[in-house]
């Protein structure tokens, strides 16, 4: 499992940590039952702090993507199919609300953009 942290992003190490491992999941590349690094060699290979690392597995596992058994560590959780669909859905969402946001800013209309989209959800 490779992460690689920015000191550029605008967002917090936990933040850059939490997000990786969420689209490592979601993408299948991690699968339920597997194990994740522990906190303390994930700290260590990252060169941050541990603390750091414990509040990033403390969050993916409040979002249930993550469960941590006492003595044995940290696992994917077995997630069902609409759980990651919606996460899927929520990314998306994201991504098209920086869409809209660039279109109105840039005097495109609401027909336009959708014509647009369109097109792209054919070619592929």
């Amino acid at each position: 499992m490779k992460i690689i942290i920015s000191n550029s992003d605008p967002r917090p190490i936990y933040e850059q940590i939490t997000a990786r491992i969420k689209n490592l999941i979601i993408s299948g590349e991690l699968k339920p039952g597997d194990a994740l690094p522990s906190m303390r060699f994930l700290a260590k290979e990252l060169r941050i702090s541990v603390i750091t690392t414990k509040r990033a597995y403390e969050e993916l596992e409040r979002g249930g993507f993550i469960e941590t058994v006492a003595g044995k560590g940290s696992f994917v959780a077995g997630m069902n199919a609409d759980f990651i669909r919606e996460e899927h859905l929520r990314i998306v969402e994201d991504h098209l609300q920086q869409a809209v946001e660039a279109a109105k800013s840039a005097g495109i209309t609401k027909a336009e953009l959708t014509e647009t989209l369109g097109m792209l959800y054919d070619e592929n």
